[in-house]
């Protein structure tokens, strides 16, 4: 887990990307460059310190602080946020203000922090910034910061962002069957009600049934819905989107929704983002189907969901993190036709 980073395989089917540059005439160019797309991250969201975590919920502060130093030297192994975070931070260009900046939190100590810094320069991250708070909770310093999105592994913190304002996921953990996916890519995927949209719809189902639902849904497919938990950085990634999208349409940054809507339910969905001016490149109505199959074969670096099974089901392939929502994480928000 300590080499160098990992080179990914291009397909002879996929489109080429190393070409593609910066397209200087889209008015985002300025606006991100002014207000980059912030990114928080937990160490342990970032790097790989189960075994640490182990010792420090087994035999206290003391040991774990010892462990810690005794291993300053040794280069952490990349966590389930690593990948995306390094994805974003190489659309940044050599010597110009960023579009994306990479906030590192995290609860231990500052003299516990040179070993992060050593592994984020050993992988050669271009993260300058953090806030080490000896065990006090993070969540305060996500608005302070001035994030869009906060990766983390800790409930607690996660839920104290998004009563921040910030889009928030705790993450699981490293995927072990990934498929390997193009360089200079990042592919983002995001469930829909709950996460991109707000819960209103599920409401209706939840109050008056499935035929309501749809009936609701059919009705209204020209009123767009209420952004939900992360309809901001939704049009902040989009924004990014078209900072590198080509005259073919294609770009660097990926945007994707998978979501149990199914049809007649789906039409809504693509008059939203049309009407947020945040187009999907891939949309997945999959009904009462397992999303971690298509999210193998989307390739997502992230997917975001707010129903605990299909974030356990995503995570078995792709990283994945869960999205505090409304409702009974067990109950489905909104059930296939």
């Amino acid at each position: 887990m300590a080499g160098p980073v990992d080179q990914t395989t291009v397909s002879a089917a996929s489109p080429p990307h190393g070409h593609m540059a910066v397209n200087e005439s889209c008015p985002y160019v300025s606006t991100l460059r002014e207000n980059p797309l912030r990114i928080g991250i937990s160490t342990r969201a970032l790097f790989d310190l189960e075994e640490e975590h182990r010792v420090f919920k087994t035999e206290g502060v003391k040991a774990y602080a010892s462990m810690q130093l005794a291993r300053e030297d040794t280069v952490l192994g990349k966590g389930t946020g690593f990948e995306v975070v390094e994805r974003l931070l190489a659309l940044n260009q050599p010597g110009k203000v960023p579009f994306v900046e990479v906030i590192l939190l995290s609860q231990n100590s500052p003299d516990l922090s040179l070993r992060a810094f050593k592994s984020i320069d050993r992988y050669k991250l271009g993260i300058k910034t953090g806030s080490f708070t000896s065990g006090r909770s993070l969540a305060p310093f996500v608005p302070a910061w001035g994030i869009d999105l906060f990766l983390s592994n800790e409930d607690a913190d996660v839920k104290g962002a998004v009563e921040g304002g910030a889009a928030a996921a705790r993450l699981g953990n490293v995927p072990k069957d990934r498929n390997e996916t193009l360089a200079g890519e990042v592919r983002v995927a995001f469930d829909g009600d709950a996460v991109v949209f707000g819960p209103e719809s599920d409401a209706v189902y939840k109050e008056q049934g499935l035929d309501a639902f749809l009936a609701h849904e059919v009705a209204n497919a020209d009123n767009p819905m209420a952004r939900g938990p992360f309809g901001n950085f939704l049009h902040k990634l989009s924004a990014l989107r078209q900072v590198y999208l080509t005259d073919a349409d294609v770009s660097k940054v990926r945007i994707a929704l998978v979501t149990a809507r199914n049809a007649p339910a789906h039409e809504r969905v693509v008059r939203t983002l049309r009407a947020w001016g945040t187009p999907a490149d891939e949309a997945h109505f999959v009904g009462s189907r397992s999303k971690a199959p298509i999210l193998r074969a989307l390739g997502a670096h992230i997917f975001f969901d707010d129903q605990e099974k299909h974030v356990l089901g995503a995570a078995t392939v792709v990283p994945a993190g869960h999205v505090p929502g409304p409702h009974d994480p067990a109950m489905p928000v909104i059930p296939a036709n």
